[in-house]
């Protein structure tokens, strides 16, 4: 359970990270971060980092596949969390 809660801290690190990094490349016209790669961090458990990165760098606010993306992977993702405490 320890290494599952640091993988949790250090993706969602990640993904707030990344958004960060491509909001810059952004500013400065540069090579990008694909948003499947975006995507992915949230998918394998950074949504929630991917989030914050969004709300604090002000960055993919309008493209509606994060608006609604995001959100939707955090929902899935904590009733998976929810599914498997009370399952075991």
């Amino acid at each position: 359970m320890q290494y599952f809660l640091i993988y949790i801290a250090a993706i969602n690190l990640v993904g707030l990270a990344i958004m960060g990094i491509d909001k810059r490349k952004a500013r400065r016209q540069s090579w990008r971060i694909s948003e499947r790669t975006l995507f992915i961090t949230a998918l394998v458990g950074g949504s929630i980092g991917v989030k914050a990165g969004m709300e604090l760098f002000r960055h993919k606010t309008h493209h509606k596949q994060f608006v609604y993306g995001i959100p939707a992977i955090i929902v899935l993702q904590l009733a998976a969390v929810v599914y498997f405490l009370y399952r075991f």
